[in-house]
């Protein structure tokens, strides 16, 4: 065949970035983001992701997941190495790390202030004069996003902008410990969870042990339970914990504790770029302002020789 024409890309290479996230690809970042708060248990696990608006559902010895707005659901297996009930199993028990898998597409973004480039500094630590010629496109281009943002937010004075960098930051570090302290709780509970239920299940037995004046026998044969009451207990004293709460009402916290968490996470998100933006702008004004103060310098010095 003369002049073949070559085969047309498929149509999510064709759309690049744009291309609609898959089924699979979102349930994977579901579970990224259910194991981020450190579940107990395969039970605490589902408990999180169907928080999330997911269904959760077991056919014969398959799990099966479905998001909102999906019609079928996908099997547990079908998501890929990492996301395989083995997979997680290892992870709930600590005998490995979870890896998330690296998103295969990306939202483009508007241009951001970025800081500006030191060129001096560049020159000194080797940089060519290729470099050089990028760098003050870079810091032109940079110089009037940064007086773009300012002006857009109104920011014309110093201290201003000074304060609004400050405050920003505060709320930033405000939310992050909140985010931090909630995460925490939330895996406290996760835990207490699990060791209530061994509590509860292996306490007649303990009781037994106890009564038989602790017998080695009795040990032998009841070690498993034994050893997961001293657990459970343990795990309350270091809790601090004097009274067993009750499951409904860890549930209940645990409910607030995770509302809370994505509300706060969100403004968190939205904080971090206002932040970045603002410190970014401050910095940039500080090294023009010292650009200009360092040129005023240079004249004064030549006026001065002449």
């Amino acid at each position: 065949m003369e002049n073949p024409k070559p085969h047309g890309k498929s149509y999510n290479k064709w759309l690049g970035d744009q291309a609609k996230p898959s089924h699979r690809e979102l349930l994977r970042l579901a579970i990224d983001q259910a194991l981020a708060q450190k579940p107990a248990d395969l039970d605490v696990l589902f408990q999180l992701l169907r928080e999330d608006g997911c269904e959760v559902s077991k056919r014969g010895k398959s799990y099966r997941l479905k998001l909102p707005g999906w019609d079928r659901a996908a099997r547990l297996d079908s998501l890929g190495a990492g996301y395989t009930l083995d997979d997680l199993l290892a992870v709930l028990s600590g005998q490995k790390e979870h890896t998330p898998r690296k998103k295969t597409t990306a939202q483009a973004e508007p241009p951001k202030v970025n800081l500006l480039v030191d060129i001096q500094a560049k020159l000194q630590a080797g940089k060519g004069a290729g470099y050089v010629r990028w760098a003050k496109v870079f810091n032109l281009k940079q110089m009037a996003r940064t007086m773009n943002f300012l002006t857009e937010h109104n920011l014309l004075e110093y201290a201003e902008l000074a304060d609004k960098a400050a405050a920003a930051t505060a709320h930033h570090n405000e939310l992050s410990a909140q985010i931090k302290a909630a995460e925490k709780r939330m895996a406290e509970i996760a835990v207490l969870r699990t060791h209530i239920v061994n509590y509860a299940k292996t306490r007649e037995v303990y009781v037994a042990y106890r009564k038989a004046g602790y017998s080695a026998k009795f040990r032998q044969e009841h070690e498993s339970e034994i050893l997961l009451h001293r657990a459970a207990k343990d795990s309350f004293d270091n809790l601090g914990v004097k009274k067993l709460p009750k499951m409904k009402e860890l549930q209940a916290e645990y409910a607030k504790l995770l509302e809370e968490k994505k509300k706060n996470y969100a403004e968190y998100r939205h904080s971090r770029e206002e932040m970045r933006e603002l410190l970014a702008a401050k910095a940039n004004v500080d090294r023009i302002l010292n650009m200009e103060a360092e040129h005023d310098a240079e004249k004064e010095k030549d006026h001065g020789q002449r």
